[in-house]
């Protein structure tokens, strides 16, 4: 049950949009692969909101603005002393199993975000050992390691201690998932991980396989439910702060009140997620929860964003609303499915390309006046409202 994959270089120029390499890897992947990646909790309507509420933020473009040179650079600071540039406000966001996707998987992927100046976040449940993710990554690359806490301590703390010694600059904290959520595509599928597979982060035969799926009920569902700690709380986030030595990122937050006891609790960094839409059914989307915390954290550590985004203007968006940079996921399983490390790549320069664009034609020539201008991005209400 592995992946696709075997697209060579040159083919790949006829894929221009996210969407032709999602329909690309709809054909490639196997059924269980490819609902595993695609499908959300139950009857998938947050899976939808994320994506359909980008329609109803409009973008108000400005004319006659000098846009022949552009400056899509971004930093990245955890304090003064420590700070990171990128050529783009893209990353690539934590996604399980790519192996499943294409043969060389989180290393393709690795390479891929390396080769792009890319920063990439890779996953507890990756079926590549960290340490050979990091490897795989040039000199220059930017991980960060994304964490689940499990019920048994020292399992986490191995995996810090692991990732802290690889070079990963930042942990990211997903505190959504105390459990996962329903998928019935994987329930109806029996999903497991494949029998050649294994989460490579694990040396024991118990944590590092999924339970066996069956008809009506998911592997990888049971395996979260009993290794994951349900009493995860603001004390385990002060804790992890205390014991890791790089800074902690909390995703998983959709409202500015968690914000705030994130950063009290001692995180650098936010990012509203929920999940891709895979936990909680009749959520709010990402976009629509950014601006509640952009405005409670108030510029006091980076906000980022995932969930829904699948074009540049898509990206646009979101860092006029406030975010420093946002994540994909599923598009990037998509180019990895399609082309492994050219695919991946590929998928980012689409992206690229088409934030290029969004900036010319709406008359901003950086980041910084994308940030600044007042109204650039507005709700659809916005033109309804009784003040016009």
């Amino acid at each position: 049950m592995s992946g696709g994959g075997g697209k060579g270089i040159e083919s790949l120029k006829s894929y221009i949009s996210v969407a032709d390499f999602e329909a690309r890897a709809i054909d490639l992947l196997p059924k269980a692969v490819r609902d595993y990646y695609q499908s959300g909790a139950d009857d998938e309507s947050t899976v939808a909101r994320n994506k359909s509420a980008f329609r109803k933020y409009l973008i108000r473009p400005r004319v006659l603005v000098d846009v022949q040179n552009l400056d899509t650079k971004v930093k990245i600071s955890f304090n003064p002393r420590e700070s990171y540039t990128f050529e783009y406000p893209l990353g690539i966001a934590p996604t399980a199993f790519h192996r499943m996707a294409h043969p060389q998987g989180e290393l393709a992927t690795s390479m891929a975000a390396s080769q792009t100046n890319t920063l990439m976040i890779c996953s507890t449940l990756s079926t590549t050992k960290l340490e050979d993710v990091a490897q795989a990554a040039s000199i220059n690359a930017y991980l960060w390691f994304q964490l689940y806490v499990y019920r048994d301590r020292r399992i986490t703390e191995n995996l810090v201690s692991r990732a802290i010694a690889s070079g990963y600059q930042a942990l990211v904290l997903t505190v959504d998932a105390p459990m996962m959520g329903r998928r019935r595509a994987d329930e109806r599928n029996g999903f497991e991980l494949p029998g050649h597979l294994k989460m490579e982060n694990f040396d024991v035969e118990l944590l590092a396989r999924t339970f066996k799926g069956k008809e009506g009920a998911s592997g990888f569902g049971e395996y979260v439910k009993n290794m994951f700690d349900l009493t995860l709380n603001w004390d385990d986030l002060r804790w992890l702060v205390e014991y890791s030595k790089i800074p902690v990122i909390v995703k998983g937050i959709v409202r500015g009140c968690d914000a705030i006891k994130a950063l009290e609790a001692g995180a650098r960094g936010i990012i509203v997620s929920n999940h891709g839409g895979r936990q909680i059914e009749s959520t709010v989307s990402t976009i629509e929860a950014l601006p509640e915390v952009v405005e409670a954290v108030n510029g006091r550590c980076s906000v980022f964003v995932d969930g829904g985004i699948r074009s540049g203007s898509d990206i646009f968006k979101c860092i006029a609303l406030g975010a420093d940079m946002v994540f994909i996921g599923r598009p990037i399983i998509y180019g990895l499915s399609v082309g492994g490390v050219e695919g991946v790549k590929h998928v980012i320069q689409i992206l690229r390309t088409e934030f290029e664009y969004a900036m010319r034609l709406s008359g901003i020539s950086s980041i910084h006046q994308l940030r600044t201008v007042p109204r650039m991005v507005v709700h659809q209400n916005y033109y309804s409202s009784s003040k016009l």
